[in-house]
């Protein structure tokens, strides 16, 4: 994990920007979260975290599930935000995302960035692995950090253990 500096850290600003204005769109009850693609200085995927098809009435964000062994993620009913904007990379836009860079971040309800936390979500990970993603870049609270994608992967896993 590197922390951007200078001209990469500006612009790595503006795409986290984006990947708010995408969190704003988000429909989960629990979190509202947003993520741009980012390849040759350009957004090719995009997209915030919801219940598929954008389907309000299929939200279960606040259920309490009680004591389980299922992971956090796979308790919620929304898509990822990661998730869909790999989908609309590779579907919408036909885009080839091998090499890209992933911008994630969670807004509060007035749409103010907040500073992420470790790398947790394996599920995410995975994909943007397989995928090709070359980097996951959050920004926290000492600056954005670029995660190279396979050390984004590992550590997703360390979290849990």
């Amino acid at each position: 994990m590197t922390y951007l500096t200078g001209k990469a850290l500006k612009d790595a600003e503006q795409w986290m920007y984006a990947a708010a204005a995408e969190a704003t769109k988000a429909l989960c009850l629990r979190a509202r979260c947003g993520t741009v693609i980012v390849e040759g200085g350009r957004v090719i995927g995009c997209g915030y975290n919801a219940p598929p098809l954008d389907n309000k009435k299929g939200r279960t964000c606040l259920l309490d599930y009680g004591d389980t062994d299922k992971p956090k993620y796979d308790r919620t009913c929304c898509m990822h935000a990661e998730w869909r904007a790999i989908i609309d990379a590779l579907k919408t836009h036909s885009q080839n995302i091998v090499g890209s860079r992933l911008y994630f971040v969670r807004v509060d309800d007035k749409g103010a960035i907040k500073k992420s936390g470790k790398p947790y979500c394996t599920v995410c990970s995975r994909l943007a692995l397989d995928t090709g993603i070359s980097e996951f870049l959050l920004w926290h609270e000492d600056g954005i950090a670029a995660y190279p994608t396979d050390e984004y992967n590992t550590l997703s896993y360390h979290y849990h253990m």
